[in-house]
């Protein structure tokens, strides 16, 4: 492009930064979306009040049976003691003892349980624990367990046999995410339930904020397009300025508008997760128990969420920009507002699956396809269960898709701008494209 083509471009982008920037609607649109994210932002929070009330209900599983009704015992009397055991009433913990390990864990996997403690003992006669949980225990709780893991030890090394034959061992102990492919052994990451809603609210503040400002910017590209051909202002900027530079300049003033309020929504969200932390300890006491709050929110995710907003936007806006250069009049523009926001439904579906922890086959297909990876991408992110080359693919088929959704949508602007009159329909589309 030519240095005056380029000017022509930046004019018209600087024009429509601008207006947006400048409408009541950005700033109303900028204040619902920015209470909005920080009441999502408050979710680990409120968390964490309701885990402090919750009763915790515990599966005990071991080889040895006696083993797991041992520890069901030695768990109840120590970690409950000074609580009504009659009545249940204020309970941290409601343990049972099960047979099956694997169907201890199962439970944790679809929600039946909260935890699940796996106890085996080792050749040198310690015992190894583990606690399997998704998501369903906070990390107090989790210390708790741990607590009484040790008890269990010294009670059963002093039953077992004489100190003096063997050695007390310490039991091992880790907190481990069936779900989590690092998670297959002792020294697993802990999992705390703060955390894990963390990394669930930043995957939906953005996942939302990807499909509202992509669809609602979008629906401004085609409402400022048929805007300038009803009052035909269009027909003086066409003989300013190329097709392709006012296109160009459009998408890419409205655009910065879009990032420009996603930056301001962001920020009061992520000043409130910040304070969040701090907020639940002074309430709630511990320290500890705060430091999930932000667990979700890593530069690489902040990074991914630039990419696939700067990408899908650019793609979604070419869509809009073409259908609108096809309309006469602002009633036109429900004719194809719904059309055009389908893909983008389509795509926010799967990622709300993704966030529940989702990464079935249709899932891993869906954050590959151009016009739904943006959402669902983001969302998989978020939950981190993306292998660096499904990464890469999936921005590598944007970067293609773009420039070729660009070049049809230029085609179809060249001639749909100065076509007035004609309804449109699938065929004043192909003769655009056509008469490009």
């Amino acid at each position: 492009m030519s240095a005056g083509g380029a000017r022509n471009v930046w004019l018209v982008a600087r024009r429509e930064y601008a207006e947006r920037v400048k409408s009541r609607a950005f700033l109303f649109s900028t204040l619902l979306l920015a209470g909005l994210a920080m009441v999502i932002a408050l979710i680990p929070l409120a968390v964490r009040v309701v885990d402090r009330a919750t009763v915790t209900p515990v599966l005990v599983a071991s080889s040895d049976r006696a083993l797991a009704d041992q520890a069901v015992g030695v768990m109840d009397q120590f970690l409950n003691a000074s609580l009504d055991a009659t009545s249940g009433a204020g309970r941290t913990f409601v343990f049972e003892a099960v047979q099956d390990p694997g169907a201890a864990v199962s439970a944790v996997t679809d929600g039946s349980a909260a935890g699940a403690l796996l106890i085996e003992r080792k050749a040198d006669g310690g015992l190894d624990v583990q606690v399997v949980s998704v998501g369903g225990l906070g990390q107090d709780r989790a210390q708790l367990l741990q607590i009484g893991a040790f008890a269990v030890g010294i009670l059963d090394w002093t039953s077992s046999q004489p100190a003096t034959t063997r050695p007390f061992v310490i039991p091992t102990f880790a907190v481990i995410d069936p779900g989590s492919a690092s998670s297959a052994g002792p020294g697993a990451a802990q999992i705390d339930t703060a955390e894990y809603a963390s990394r669930r609210i930043v995957g939906i503040v953005f996942v939302v904020l990807s499909f509202l400002t992509l669809v609602f910017y979008g629906m401004w590209v085609a409402a400022g397009v048929v805007a300038e051909k009803a009052n035909r202002v269009m027909e003086l900027l066409i003989s300013a300025a190329t097709a392709p530079q006012l296109m160009v300049g459009k998408i890419l003033g409205i655009g910065l508008a879009g990032l420009t309020q996603v930056l301001l929504v962001l920020v009061p969200a992520v000043l409130t997760m910040l304070a969040s932390g701090p907020i639940g300890n002074a309430a709630l006491g511990g320290e500890a128990a705060g430091t999930g709050s932000l667990a979700g929110l890593s530069p690489g995710i902040v990074a991914a969420f630039i990419v696939y907003f700067t990408l899908g936007f650019a793609l979604y806006a070419a869509l809009y920009a073409g259908a609108g250069s096809l309309l006469s009049r602002a009633e036109d523009l429900q004719t194809v507002a719904l059309p055009l926001s389908v893909p983008a439904i389509m795509g926010y579906l799967p990622a709300v699956l993704a966030l529940s922890g989702s990464n079935s086959a249709f899932i891993r297909f869906a954050s590959y396809v151009p016009l739904w990876s943006p959402f669902v991408m983001l969302a998989r992110l978020s939950v981190g269960t993306v292998e660096p080359w499904e990464l890469a693919l999936s921005v590598g088929l944007l970067l293609v898709t773009v420039p070729l959704v660009t070049l049809l949508a230029i085609r179809v602007f060249r001639a749909g701008v100065l076509m007035y009159g004609q309804p449109p329909s699938v065929r004043t589309f192909a003769r655009a494209v056509r008469g490009g």
